[in-house]
């Protein structure tokens, strides 16, 4: 199950989406260091491919998830979160705020958030 994501990483889709509405928050992916930090603490890991590091969602931003249930297939994790503020880096409750025609809300400003 997954994918390779180097000589020895790999890696499986991850979907989190809101416990009570089941809107679809993130895609992401997680390694099994990720599945196992995120059972064990009960807040979302992933596995970034461009830095190819494990990271914990909201560590810079205080935006966390709060895992409920965790669904698994042969392709995919889904994660039933509780998201704590947006969960787009853009600002937005989610990652899907584009529409083919028009935008979603914006939430916050990732300026403020994610200062340098």
């Amino acid at each position: 199950m997954g994918y390779h994501a180097g000589e020895k990483t790999i890696i499986i889709t991850a979907v989190a989406q809101d416990h009570k509405t089941g809107e679809v928050l993130v895609v992401a992916f997680m390694d099994k260091e990720a599945l196992r930090k995120t059972r064990e603490t009960k807040r979302d890991y992933y596995w970034s491919r461009p830095r190819r590091k494990l990271w914990k969602k909201g560590e810079s931003s205080g935006h966390e998830q709060i895992v409920h249930d965790i669904l698994i297939d042969c392709d995919a994790i889904v994660l039933k979160i509780e998201q704590i503020k947006g969960a787009c880096h853009a600002g937005h409750r989610s990652c899907f705020y584009r529409m083919i025609e028009g935008e979603g809300e914006k939430m916050f400003e990732q300026e403020d958030v994610y200062k340098k």
